[in-house]
């Protein structure tokens, strides 16, 4: 079905076809709340609304026998409520203008289960070393994370972790890291927390046994406390609201479920994503369920279940691949992202069991990246969590997409 109308929520530093790149890392410099969302008409986008790629079709004459098919009405948004600026989604307005946090989760099978994970808004994946069949690393970004009992196990961060917790302006919590990441944690854009969090006595070797919580945490079996998350960042005396290098609205979204089928004529059948030949030690696959119209997280051969939300499968109304280079760093498998670039790279975008090419490109180290059908106007999501994995540009040809 053809939605004649999109509510488009557009920050201040997001247009349809432009962005401006600023080398100290954008934001508004002013620290004041986000502008209200916009709403636009999608007919009046090219490649959105008319099913044609912009192109204009000829409106047959309207009879006794025609009715015009009845605009979709927004849905009712509540007193005290507003729309995640992460996901779209109806949540509490006091959240409005609080920061995210991004958080390291160790995705070794040695740390397995996770705990919280499927309460994150955005979680990314990506290759955290180019040693181990290039292990991943995942990077959930929680938007109320007041709702933490016990998050992670969580390890150490990389270069790349800054620069993408910087364009959710969020505070990055790890666990250190190799020395590499020293220049970017005196990047002026970045805030955040290192080590110290809760130790749960969970019978594994001390890397796999740390946890993020809200409220302070007392090891039951050494007696020892731990400062919450709360806590933490009191003392750091970061704001816990969207400082002058947030970069603003993220992602444009639809009030209403659309098909990319829809509107582009190359969409592709897409009930999964097949990423066991990019990540090769995870084995990491998105598979649509039909049910629920989500993409659900496969790694090591099976279902992926957050044992700290009753077994949640990790589970995305869109997914988001992006074809991307890196520099290794040394013999030991460190690396960096090349993420920043000015000309667009190739990617891909998966909804509602159908894919349509993309590309992408991020003008600052804290700038959101952007994302353009191949029409050149910007992705719109569906309400919902997004999955979004870097993928090295040596292994892209492996992607499978079915």
């Amino acid at each position: 079905m053809k939605h004649k109308y999109l509510r488009l929520l557009l920050g201040a530093a997001a247009t349809m076809l432009t962005l401006t790149a600023c080398s100290n890392g954008g934001g508004n410099g002013s620290g004041e709340p986000t502008p209200e969302p916009t709403v636009v008409d999608a007919a009046n986008l090219p490649g959105l609304g008319d099913g044609n790629n912009g192109a204009t079709e000829a409106t047959p004459t309207e009879t006794a026998e025609q009715t015009e098919e009845p605009t979709p009405a927004a849905e009712e948004i509540p007193a005290g409520m507003y729309r995640s600026e992460l996901t779209n989604e109806i949540i509490s307005e006091d959240l409005k203008n609080q920061r995210p946090i991004a958080v390291m989760v160790d995705n070794e099978t040695t740390a397995l289960p996770h705990y919280g994970t499927s309460k994150a808004d955005i979680v990314y994946e990506l290759m955290n070393s180019t040693k181990n069949g290039r292990i991943t690393r995942l990077m959930p970004v929680v938007k109320d994370w007041a709702q933490i009992t016990q998050f992670g196990s969580i390890r150490s961060a990389r270069p790349t972790n800054f620069m993408l917790a910087a364009e959710w302006n969020a505070i990055l919590c790890h666990d250190g890291g190799p020395f590499y990441i020293d220049e970017f944690v005196k990047k002026s854009y970045t805030n955040n927390l290192s080590g110290g969090f809760g130790r749960f006595p969970n019978g594994k070797s001390m890397e796999y046994t740390e946890y993020i919580t809200y409220d302070k945490y007392t090891n039951p079996q050494t007696g020892k406390s731990y400062d919450g998350l709360a806590k933490r960042i009191e003392a750091s005396k970061y704001s816990t609201e969207y400082n002058s290098y947030y970069p603003g609205q993220h992602f444009i979204f639809s009030d209403t479920e659309i098909n990319l089928s829809d509107f582009h004529s190359e969409a592709i059948t897409a009930k999964e994503a097949d990423l066991s030949k990019c990540f090769t030690h995870n084995l990491s696959r998105l598979v649509y369920n039909e049910s629920t119209g989500k993409y659900e997280y496969y790694e090591y051969g099976k279902k992926y279940e957050d044992a700290g939300n009753g077994s949640a499968p990790l589970a995305f109304e869109n997914v988001i691949l992006q074809k991307t280079n890196y520099t290794q760093l040394d013999e030991n498998g460190y690396l960096i992202y090349n993420c920043v670039i000015a000309n667009p790279w190739d990617g891909y975008l998966l909804q509602n069991g159908e894919a349509v090419p993309i590309t992408w490109a991020k003008y600052g180290e804290s700038e959101r990246t952007v994302f353009w059908y191949k029409d050149g106007t910007e992705v719109v999501l569906n309400t919902g969590k997004t999955y979004i994995a870097l993928v090295p540009d040596d292994v892209w040809s492996n992607l499978v997409i079915k």
